[in-house]
């Protein structure tokens, strides 16, 4: 899927004011809603947007503790811990990995205490040969994807500059 220069700048019009028509973002971009809303459908048709949804606060919900527990899976049962894993509340994601172990799950949780049940409750579940657990203390870098967009957007821009020669 190619993302040209046009399409970050939607994007990253979409991040900075998610709540904005489509009428102003066109007007701010100096383009015709038309074309505006052909390149969100194209995009959301392409997988590039995978959604509107709103970012809620772990913290704010009462669970401040945050923790990322590694699982190791015995063989072949990879796909049934991982449903298993989805009926777990506290974990909010959770990917298949390499290196050291088979899964890695994001956890939140009330306490310490309540984290020590959630644990426990993993390590409960058929399948499940051991788990590691590091606990995160503060955030550094929180999700965002503006500065991969305006690195997409330099390739995008260096690339049309080179067809244009």
């Amino acid at each position: 899927m190619a993302v040209d220069e046009l399409d970050t700048k939607i994007l990253r019009l979409l991040l900075a004011e998610p709540r904005t028509s489509v009428r102003e973002y066109a007007r701010r971009l100096g383009i015709a809603r038309g074309t505006l809303q052909a390149r969100l459908d194209r995009l959301e048709r392409d997988g590039v947007i995978t959604g509107t949804a709103v970012r809620l606060s772990a913290a704010a919900l009462g669970h401040p503790v945050l923790a990322f527990v590694h699982i190791e899976v015995t063989q072949g049962h990879l796909e049934e811990v991982g449903d298993a894993l989805a009926e777990v509340p506290e974990i909010i994601e959770a990917y298949s990995i390499t290196g050291g172990g088979d899964l890695l799950t994001r956890v939140v949780a009330r306490d310490n205490a309540h984290l020590e049940d959630v644990i426990q409750r993993l390590i409960r579940l058929p399948g499940v040969v051991r788990t590691r657990t590091e606990m995160a203390l503060r955030e550094r870098v929180p999700y965002r994807m503006t500065e991969l967009l305006r690195s997409v957007e330099r390739s995008a821009r260096e690339q049309a500059a080179r067809r244009a020669r």
